[in-house]
């Protein structure tokens, strides 16, 4: 199975000016709040035990229906079981295995998605809510049987971070979409495109558009005066960390 592929750069300097500079989106904009769970204790203690593990819960509430996301990455395929192993999709849940590449490095991610009426996690949020409670069967399913070592129980909301997203933004010949967070002194901005796999398209040939691709949105994004930056991490761990600085 081919994966589809999400390439994803940073930018550096004045988010503002970089959005100007990057153009007007085709597809509109999104507001949204979004908060990430952590271990309590470890929260406490200045660690983020399962951002560390490979493990992201993401709540999002604003301009569209609320998403919970539960998220391994970086994962292994030799994690996912049972019908973990293919993406899919139900009613109000969506299952994705994609990767994720920014600069040289590649991560595999998958990822369980349930949709809830908006507004509807912001209960969830609340100081001394149970996270949890919303998460749905497939989400329990998928925790136990691709991490199984992760609990759920005693989580705490960091955030919210304000996200505001502009889709299908045309840069050259692409298509981008642009996210920015700001929260507490954090204001950043990713660019990002989906490439996924065409019908009976060969590993070699789809690797090699996907490497065209990144080369061509790199290109895109300096060529318009923005700076891209040389740090490749993703925008969660980032904010994670300004959010729950390491005890001495």
């Amino acid at each position: 199975m081919i994966l589809p592929v999400e390439i994803k750069v940073n930018v550096d300097g004045d988010v503002q000016e970089a959005l100007a500079a990057l153009g007007e989106p085709r597809g509109g904009t999104r507001k949204r709040l979004i908060w990430f769970a952590e271990d309590r204790d470890g929260v406490a203690d200045g660690r983020l035990p399962l951002l560390d593990g490979g493990v992201i819960v993401r709540l999002r509430s604003g301009d569209t229906p609320d998403e919970l996301t539960v998220k391994l990455r970086p994962c292994t395929g030799e994690q996912l079981v049972g019908p973990f192993t293919r993406p899919f999709e139900e009613e109000s849940f969506e299952y994705r295995i994609e990767e994720d590449l920014a600069g040289n490095r590649r991560t595999l991610a998958a990822s369980a998605t349930g949709t809830h009426p908006q507004a509807a996690l912001l209960d969830a949020v609340a100081p001394g809510a149970d996270t949890a409670a919303p998460l749905g069967v497939r989400q329990r399913e998928f925790l136990r049987g691709c991490a199984p070592e992760v609990r759920i129980d005693g989580l705490v909301v960091l955030g919210p971070i304000a996200s505001t997203k502009a889709e299908d933004v045309p840069l050259d010949d692409l298509e981008a979409d642009l996210e920015r967070w700001a929260v507490g002194g954090l204001d950043f901005l990713e660019v990002s495109i989906r490439v996924k796999p065409e019908e009976d398209e060969e590993p070699d040939a789809f690797a090699e558009r996907v490497a065209r691709k990144q080369r061509k949105l790199e290109s895109a994004v300096r060529d318009r005066g923005v700076l891209l930056s040389g740090n490749p991490g993703s925008k969660t761990r980032r904010v994670l960390t300004a959010l729950v600085p390491a005890r001495p």
